[in-house]
């Protein structure tokens, strides 16, 4: 969708733009632009397989970790 605006005779720069905005905002362009704006395209389902994967081997590294003693879970406290 495609707006085309020309400068009419006699007509100053703020008016055209004035006309310009105005029409931008009746047509919708600009709302949904800003609808899209942060939209995140949906996982393939490959890649939410491979995350899961991953998710499942370290749980199982930090239980094996845990198990060992190496280290705690929980907040640090300073000493």
């Amino acid at each position: 969708m495609s707006i085309k605006i020309e400068k009419q005779s006699r007509e100053n720069s703020q008016s055209l733009a004035r006309r310009f905005s105005r029409r931008i905002q009746q047509s919708g362009i600009l709302r949904r632009a800003k609808k899209n704006q942060y939209r995140r395209r949906p996982k393939s389902d490959q890649s939410k397989k491979k995350a899961a994967l991953r998710r499942e081997e370290m749980k199982k590294e930090y239980e094996k970790i845990k198990k060992l003693g190496i280290q705690e879970y929980g907040p640090k406290t300073k000493t």
